[in-house]
């Protein structure tokens, strides 16, 4: 069964999100049936890279609110990371747009690899502070993660894989997607936000049995040794 996560390395939600996922799918008895499928996702696909500006003054100059509230808020949000495990360090956090980001994790979601780039640019961006938009930066993190050296230099020197994260953007307009994270179980079932681990839990037990009885079932005879499907057909 797929799961299709849309997501924005940029939104801290979503990094909390992928934790709740995992921790509900390594419980999950039937986690060696589900794939999961990354997709882009850009919650301001209009922002300029700015690495000089501060992370709190830019979220309250976008809200219209104060610096006070900002720096609430991301206080607030650390404290929500640090309950699933993870480190914000929102002080060294790099305004930046993401298209490029997105760009490298659909070439490595060709080679296997789209995990990775996520925890990779994740954990990049919120928690050590680089900037995401930086080609330098999107090379060294690729090639960490086990991609080749020229093909990833070949997608940031190019508009390759433009159209795949355009694609995913599209996709997510269609289904009523506004914001991210946001979880399709086998295109029957969504989960919007960082819920928690038992909604997860919940909504992945539902579909995969949905799931589940739509799948063939092989069955072995064992007085002639072969394997049949329900409906007697044996081989």
């Amino acid at each position: 069964m797929k799961v299709e996560i849309w997501s924005d390395i940029m939104c801290p939600f979503c990094y909390i999100g992928k934790r709740r996922f995992e921790a509900a799918l390594e419980k999950f008895p039937g986690k060696d049936d589900i794939t999961v499928e990354w997709k882009s996702f850009q919650l301001n696909p209009s922002l300029k890279s700015q690495p000089g500006k501060d992370v709190y003054d830019y979220v309250a100059e976008m809200k219209g609110q104060s610096r006070e509230w900002s720096l609430t808020v991301h206080d607030q949000l650390a404290g929500t990371a640090r309950e699933a495990g993870l480190t914000y360090n929102f002080d060294k956090a790099v305004i930046a747009n993401s298209f490029d980001a997105h760009r490298l994790i659909q070439l490595a979601k060709q080679q296997g690899l789209g995990d990775a780039a996520e925890e990779r640019l994740f954990y990049a961006y919120f928690t050590e502070g680089k900037d995401v938009s930086n080609h330098a930066t999107l090379l060294e993190l690729g090639v960490e993660i086990g991609l080749d050296k020229a093909a990833v230099e070949a997608v940031l020197e190019t508009s390759e894989m433009a159209a795949a994260v355009n694609k995913d953007v599209d996709e997510a307009q269609q289904l009523g997607i506004r914001g991210v994270p946001f979880f399709v179980l086998d295109r029957k079932y969504g989960v919007s936000g960082a819920q928690p681990v038992e909604a997860f839990t919940q909504t992945l037990e539902q579909a995969f049995a949905e799931w589940k009885s739509t799948q063939p079932v092989n069955t072995l005879d064992t007085l002639s040794g072969q394997v049949c499907t329900p409906d007697g057909d044996c081989q």
